[in-house]
């Protein structure tokens, strides 16, 4: 039955994506100074994500509109950042923001809407 579902699965994901592209949100702009600023802070941070699932294009919209540089790090397809998702993050779930902060402590922030709001707490315009 399962060989039934993943050809709709992968269907559905690459509709999610188009529609994704198509209807990519306007980047906020900020003075070169204000965004070096705010790349030296996001240089810290990886979204730990899977390409088509829904609650990662969600978050990764908002790192578009919000103009941020934060690595996005495949977690279905690479097994480095899936076993690190794992062992250092402590469960399989996408998205998940990991903050590290600059006396190296480590903070894996889990859930769409959560990310979105510190996200845009911290650096919206």
């Amino acid at each position: 039955m399962g060989f039934i579902f993943k050809p709709i699965r992968w269907v559905l994901g690459q509709i999610i994506i188009f529609i994704d592209w198509a209807t990519r949100p306007k980047q906020v702009e900020r003075a070169a100074e204000v965004q070096k600023e705010v790349d030296a802070q996001t240089g810290k941070m990886a979204l730990y994500q899977f390409q088509q699932c829904p609650f990662c294009v969600k978050t990764r919209r908002q790192i578009r509109r919000l103009s941020l540089n934060i690595e996005t790090r495949d977690a279905r397809n690479d097994p480095n950042w899936n076993q690190e998702l794992i062992n250092d993050g402590g469960k399989y779930q996408v998205p998940c923001l990991k903050i590290t902060s600059d006396d190296g402590s480590v903070e894996w922030l889990y859930e769409s809407t959560e990310i979105n709001q510190m996200l845009d707490k911290q650096f919206a315009v």
